[in-house]
């Protein structure tokens, strides 16, 4: 279990490493899991995020995602964007669930203003441990941390 963790830790710091420059966000998710969500964009178009949680019988959560935008699925409100995002990632829980994980989500970036909304549903397939396919789902908003957050936020 320890070894899975670092590997996807070490896929990850790659990613996060060459993206210093760029909006990291960080905020509450209310679903499944309830707990503490980050955020942080390699482009415009990318991202990756993340959630971490104390579940059930104080069972640590965790589970990290790659992430693609589509600025064009919605129209464009009149302020802010409204993205669709997608992408797969996995779930891990301390009690030894590992699991693959896909999502689908809505995202509504604020114009001139650090923050995000986003609602998204992730069905997991567990490969250890209880085997199975599961859905879960969460709303939620983050704060994005950095000089010039606004800025980049409308030009995305």
């Amino acid at each position: 279990m320890k070894k899975i963790v670092l590997l996807c830790l070490l896929g990850v710091l790659p990613c996060a490493l060459s993206a210093q420059e760029r909006d990291m966000g960080a905020g509450l998710v209310i679903g499944d899991p309830v707990g503490i969500s980050g955020k942080m964009w390699l482009s415009r178009r990318n991202a990756v995020d993340g959630a971490f949680s104390v579940v059930s019988g104080n069972k640590l959560y965790l589970h990290g995602d790659y992430l693609w935008h589509d600025y064009a699925a919605f129209p464009e409100p009149e302020e802010g964007k409204l993205p669709l995002y997608y992408g797969v990632g996995a779930r891990i829980i301390s009690d030894g669930q590992f699991g693959v994980r896909g999502v689908i989500g809505i995202e509504y970036i604020f114009d001139g203003y650090p923050f995000d909304l986003f609602l998204e549903l992730a069905p997991v397939l567990d490969i250890a441990e209880d085997a199975g396919l599961r859905f879960t789902g969460g709303f939620g908003g983050r704060y994005f941390f950095g000089a010039g957050t606004a800025k980049k936020k409308r030009s995305r």
